[in-house]
């Protein structure tokens, strides 16, 4: 089927190329270099910022802004890029900044919700199947794992890194990296068990789940400091590919992790 256009968008005639079965709503404005996949639905109000590019199904709410500028003052107009996948939700209000030449593109995986007046900044990556909910504020250089889900209204700080299959609870900052397969609440933000329920929807065998919690009692509810029990963990413990995650996270770990 051919795109339904309302006549009052305003859409750049500098390659912008619109999908199958596309709609786009009244008032939206598509700047140039903007690729819009198939089945994709651009709602009222809608601004698509230069060098977007959208994979097919997403749906973009009224008044969001997707492609925007960097709110970084070192921006200087060179082309990076914001690259959504397929089946991305953003919800009403919502804004995504492009990159800058630290990454050169912000970029959201496939099946991604992120719901209304939330902020993902420059540089980001957002993994496949994440969930973010109401009002969260993402600094630059943010990175988030797969199946993340973040609760409303959480501030991250610029640089966080989250493991997938985390858990972060509603209303409380994140300053520190989370590992993956955890749950995170309380002020300061604090290891607060595994994301049992999360694992268990998702498949993950039991012996799986138990070697996971014995790797984070060492990590969190031992006597040891993080090397300590890292140390142990590679020497006493099966390393499962999940195991092996939590390792490889904290090695990678520029921020260092929530604390138990």
């Amino acid at each position: 089927m051919i795109p339904r256009i309302h006549p009052t968008a305003i859409i750049s005639p500098d390659n912008v190329v619109i999908g199958k079965n596309v709609s786009i709503g009244p008032y939206a404005i598509i700047e140039e270099n903007v690729t819009i996949g198939d089945g994709s639905i651009i709602k009222a109000h809608v601004l698509i910022g230069a060098r977007t590019t959208l994979g097919k199904n997403c749906r973009l709410f009224n008044g969001a802004v997707v492609g925007e500028i960097p709110q970084d003052l070192k921006y200087a107009d060179e082309e990076t890029e914001t690259i959504l996948g397929d089946n991305v939700i953003v919800r009403e209000y919502c804004t995504i900044h492009r990159g800058t030449t630290d990454r050169w593109k912000t970029t959201i995986g496939n099946t991604v919700l992120i719901m209304a007046y939330s902020h993902i900044g420059h540089d980001c990556i957002i993994g496949d199947n994440v969930i973010i909910a109401n009002s969260c504020n993402m600094g630059g250089h943010v990175e988030v794992g797969d199946f993340v889900i973040i609760g409303g209204a959480v501030p991250i700080h610029q640089f966080v890194k989250i493991g997938k299959h985390a858990f972060i609870a509603g209303g409380f900052r994140i300053t520190k990296d989370i590992p993956p397969y955890i749950r995170a609440s309380n002020i300061p933000l604090t290891y607060n068990g595994l994301n049992s329920v999360g694992l268990h929807r998702r498949g993950f065998p039991s012996d799986s789940i138990s070697l996971i919690k014995q790797a984070y009692t060492r990590i969190y509810r031992s006597h040891m400091n993080v090397s300590q029990a890292v140390k142990d963990i590679s020497e006493n413990m099966k390393i499962t590919p999940e195991v092996q995650d939590i390792l490889d996270f904290i090695d990678e770990s520029t921020r260092g992790i929530i604390r138990g």
